[in-house]
Formats: structure tokens, C-alpha cells, sequence
């Protein structure tokens, strides 16, 4: 039997939400609530007033409203955004609005407005650009000629536990923040899923996923993200078609590998998420021993069926004994961490080099962690700093066609101001793999160090790219150069994203927050700097970091000051 006090109506339905709303919870709960019932009576309720609308439902930061046509819920939503953000407030505490307007058919059953249309105002709010405006297109249908705004076409696009793509539009133009598809063929690795049901085998699986990245992304003509971006997935279910939207990408692979009686096996499948198809499915089983092959093999169908012919690059240096190579892969995600995992991956490293003492990967990354060690991490510039350079140049001199390898070498020697041999191995990584990341993102470092702030800008772009979900120091580089820019702004809402908030780049937040004249806030996020790095002075800092420009050496130490980090 029909339910006859549940009724059905055609509305306008309006999903506002405030961005950041637990971060600035956790940095002032009183402020934040205040701030929060002041933008609901003084924005949200007087626009919904003044526009014919109604709040249906509260959820803490969250709001759902409902209106009778589109035109008042978008032109409610502009009022709100417009007003939202002209709220003045201490520091970056101001409450910044993301908004998802649709139009469709809805339930009203007496206390509540249900339906999938309130669910897709739901997840076009989640699309819209902080301070903007998503919209569906039949929405945008029924306001075009009637809201003088300009809204901006940003085509179908899949949305969470959606089944069918959504057409949809956004205010102000937030199409910067659609990662467009590149020219060539351009794909995502996903983490294979480890099938052994040994937690111990997931270090080997997870380094034949980076080991495959790392070589398609050698690979001439194709477009491949980088593996800390497509490790956001792992252990998750996920759909591919909203992983490529995400990701930038039109292809994904992914798989699941099974490592038991000394035998590897992998099933892969390659998506065309455009075309919404399978370009091939196989299965490969080898003996442990033959694992590189193995990795060669599922390379070299992939190249063949996005780029039509197989190219082949310079083979890479293999280790020889599997136990290095797994104390290598485990060592991979450590170093960057933390001092604390810094000082695990260190042993492991030292171990994988004793077992091969010519394994390249494993020099390499030694050579980093030491360089982390003493100009980050605190410990000693000696003998750490004669080892990082040693260690470099001896994992090229192994093998010259390791980008990563090269990568290291060029962040070393700039450290030691050997400068132009420094821009020659940066060159030389990039020759041997365009999308090497890592290398993007240290050459913004060092363009910004040598006051060449436009192209460090342009470098760590190119970098978040190739990396969407980039490790912390991506972002604090980023931070970094809109620093040296003089964009404070900007450089806050960097810095205070939180995979890198508590991380090194604090220090950085400190001086920005300075230069913005916020004072007390500086001192308090330089003290909590100071609590994870005691060892920091602004004189260590001027005397590791490689340093060409005048003018940005004084920028930055103008702002460690003014935050009260301390001289020596």
C-alpha cells in the first residue's frame, strides 16, 4: 500500500557546507563555533529568507535548503557565497562555503526532504571550488538568461556512488581545478592488492606496483602520475572511472599479485575509462627469481597498447639478491616520514647495500637519507654530509640510466653548491624520464633559492601534476615559492593543508603568518615548529640551504624572525 503522507514535488535543493571545518575546529573550537552561528544568522538564514527558501536539515557544519525554483536557489547561493566571503575575521579563521545546487523531484515526508536529487546536490557540493558554486546542467537549463553570473562548463563528470555521469557547471570558473586530460595517452597505476594473505609479502607487492610506474614513466610518449598519488587508493574500493577524473588521466590499470612457493603471480587489467572498456586482462606467473622479467613483461603490453608500437628504454640496474630488494622497497616510504623512520630506513638501507654492495637504488636512496638526515633531521653535518655526496655519485656511477638516481645526485650537489653540475644531472634525470616527479618538484626548490620564483612556480605545477596527492614537501615547496612571491595568502592556505601542516614546512607558515601581520599566531605555530625540530636556527638554515639570491635569503630570514624562531 502507498504511503500517502509522503509527497512528492518538483524542487530546487541547495547543499552548503564549510570548508576546512575540522581543521579550524582543532585550531580554535570556541572561535570557529562563533564564527559559525554568526555566518548562519547574519549570510545563510537572511539570504534563504529574502529568496522564498526554507533549511530543511542542519548536520553541524552542513546545511540543506530548499527552494520553490532554480533561479532563487542559485540566486540565494551567490548572495551567501558573496556575503561569506566578505566576513572579516582574525587570521584564516573566516568560514569559506563550498555549494551544490540541483533541481529534481523530491520527498517531503513531513519532517525531512529526501530523494536522489537531494543526493546529487550532495555531491556537486563536494565538485564546487571553496567560495563557489556547483551546479547540474537542468538547473543551469532553467537559470541561463535570468542570473547575469556567468557559469562555466565543466562537462559530464562522474560523482561518488553515482552511476551515471552528471553534467555540470561552476561559479566562479573553477575549471583550473579539472585536471585536464594530456595530449598523449596518460595513465594511473593503482596499488596491486596483495593476495597471499601475508601482511609480510605486502612490501614486495607494493614495490612491484612502484617498480612498474617507475618504468612506464621512462617510457617515451606516455603520461604517467606519480605512485604517492595513486597510493591514496590502496585498500580501498574504488571506481576507476572517478580514479582517472581525480588523477588527470584516461587509462588506469590495476591488479593483484600472489607471491607463495616461490612463484609470483599477477592479474592486471588495463581500463580505457573514456571509452568505458577493457583494452586487455592476463595473467603472468614467474618464479621469484624472474620477477623482473616478469615486471618487463606487463611494461611492455601496456606500452604496446597505448602507444601502438613497443619502445623499449634503457634497462635500469636490477639487484640480484631479493632480500635487499625488499629492505629497499620498505626503506622507499620511511625516509621522508619522519626523523624517527628516517633512522629505520637508514638500517635498512645500510643492510640492502651490505647484501649488494652494487645495487643502485639502494645507494641512491642512502644518499638521500643521509642529505635528510643532516639538513632537515638534526643529525650531524658530519659525517653525513661527505657521505650523501659520496653515496650519490657512486649509485650513478652503477647505473647512469637511473632517474631517481639522478634526481638524488642533482639535489646533493646543489647543497654543495656545485651548481651547474647540479643543473646537469636535473637535465640528465628528466632526459632519462620526463615524468620523474620528484625532479620537477627539487628543481622548483632551487629556482626559488636562486630568486628564479616564477620558474620554481611554474616547476612545482608541473610536478603536482604528475603527483596530484604529492608527498608533504611538495607542498611545502609549493608554500614555499608563493612565499617568495609575496602571495601570503596563498602560501597559508598551502601550508596549512594537513599532509603537511605538522611537518617541516611549519616553519614557513610561521614566517607567512608573520608577513601577514598575525603575530601571535606566528609565534604560537613557530613554538609548535620548534617542539618536533629543536635543533632549527635561522643560522643552520642559512648555512645548508643553497642559496643564490640575495634578496630571497632576506625575505626569508625577515620572516623567521618576526615569527621568533631563534638566531643560532
Amino acid at each position: 500500500m502507498a504511503d500517502h503522507s509522503l509527497q512528492r514535488r518538483l524542487a530546487a535543493i541547495v547543499v552548503a557546507d564549510v570548508v576546512g571545518y575540522s581543521r579550524l575546529m582543532e585550531a580554535d573550537e570556541a572561535a570557529t563555533l562563533a564564527n559559525l552561528r554568526e555566518l548562519r544568522s547574519g549570510v545563510i538564514e537572511p539570504a534563504v529568507m529574502r529568496h522564498h527558501g526554507r533549511i530543511f536539515k542542519v548536520m553541524g557544519d552542513g546545511f540543506l535548503i530548499e527552494f520553490g525554483s532554480a533561479v532563487d536557489a542559485v540566486a540565494a547561493a551567490l548572495e551567501m557565497q558573496r556575503a561569506a566571503t566578505a566576513v572579516e575575521a582574525s587570521g584564516d579563521r573566516r568560514l569559506l562555503l563550498r555549494v551544490g545546487v540541483n533541481l529534481g523531484d523530491v520527498i517531503d515526508d513531513g519532517s525531512d526532504v529526501l530523494g536522489d536529487d537531494v543526493n546529487v546536490a550532495a555531491r556537486l557540493q563536494t565538485q564546487a571550488a571553496p567560495g563557489g558554486i556547483c551546479i547540474s546542467a537542468n538547473v543551469h537549463g532553467e537559470i541561463d538568461g535570468k542570473i547575469s553570473d556567468r557559469f562555466f562548463d565543466a562537462g559530464e563528470r562522474y560523482l561518488k556512488n553515482l552511476t551515471r555521469p552528471v553534467h555540470v557547471w561552476h561559479w566562479p570558473d573553477a575549471l583550473q581545478s579539472i585536471l585536464p586530460l594530456p595530449e598523449c595517452p596518460s595513465i594511473a597505476v593503482l596499488p596491486f592488492t596483495n593476495m597471499s594473505g601475508d601482511e609480510a609479502d605486502a612490501p614486495f607487492v607494493d614495490g612491484l606496483t612502484e617498480d612498474l610506474i617507475t618504468d612506464l614513466s621512462r617510457t617515451a610518449g606516455l603520461f604517467v602520475i606519480a605512485r604517492n598519488s595513486v597510493y591514496v587508493y590502496k585498500g580501498k574500493p574504488v571506481d576507476v572511472r572517478l580514479v582517472a577524473q581525480e588523477l588527470g588521466v584516461r587509462y588506469v590499470l590495476e591488479g593483484s599479485a600472489r607471491r607463495a612457493m616461490g612463484r609470483v603471480r599477477i592479474n592486471a587489467q588495463l581500463v580505457d575509462t573514456l571509452a568505458g572498456q577493457h583494452l586487455w586482462a592476463d595473467r603472468f606467473d614467474r618464479t621469484v627469481e624472474d620477477v623482473f622479467e616478469l615486471q618487463d613483461e606487463v611494461n611492455a603490453k601496456i606500452v604496446e597498447a597505448l602507444v601502438g608500437r613497443l619502445t623499449i628504454p634503457t634497462p635500469r640496474n636490477r639487484p640480484k639478491n631479493f632480500e635487499a630488494y625488499d629492505l629497499c622497497v620498505r626503506a622507499r616510504l620511511l625516509t621522508e616520514e619522519s626523523p624517527q623512520t628516517e633512522r629505520e630506513a637508514y638500517m635498512l638501507l645500510q643492510r640492502a647495500v651490505e647484501l649488494e654492495p652494487s645495487y643502485a637504488e639502494a645507494l641512491g636512496l642512502l644518499a638521500y637519507n643521509r642529505w635528510l638526515a643532516w639538513t632537515h633531521f638534526g643529525e650531524p653535518e658530519d659525517p653525513n654530509r661527505r657521505m650523501a655526496a659520496t653515496f650519490a655519485q657512486k649509485a650513478v656511477d652503477l647505473d647512469p640510466n637511473d632517474a631517481g638516481c639522478r634526481y638524488v645526485l642533482g639535489t646533493i650537489l646543489a647543497y654543495e653548491r656545485r651548481w651547474e653540475e647540479s643543473e646537469a644531472a636535473f637535465a640528465k634525470a628528466l632526459e632519462l624520464d620526463p615524468n620523474h616527479a620528484d625532479t620537477w618538484a627539487a628543481m622548483s626548490d632551487m629556482s626559488v633559492l636562486d630568486g628564479r620564483v616564477a620558474d620554481g612556480l611554474a616547476q612545482i605545477e608541473k610536478a603536482l601534476r604528475l603527483n596530484p596527492y604529492p608527498a608533504c614537501w611538495y607542498l611545502c615547496h609549493l608554500g614555499q615559492a608563493q612565499y617568495a612571491a609575496h602571495d601570503y595568502e596563498a602560501a597559508a592556505a598551502t601550508l596549512r593543508r594537513k599532509d603537511t601542516y605538522r611537518t617541516n614546512s611549519r616553519k614557513f607558515l610561521a614566517a607567512t603568518l608573520a608577513q601577514l601581520g598575525h603575530c601571535e599566531e606566528a609565534r604560537r605555530e613557530a613554538e609548535l615548529f620548534l617542539i618536533a625540530h629543536p635543533h632549527f636556527t635561522i643560522g643552520h638554515w642559512l648555512s645548508s640551504q643553497p642559496l643564490r639570491d640575495a634578496s630571497v635569503r632576506d625575505h626569508f630570514v625577515d620572516g623567521f624572525r618576526k615569527a621568533g624562531l631563534p638566531e643560532m
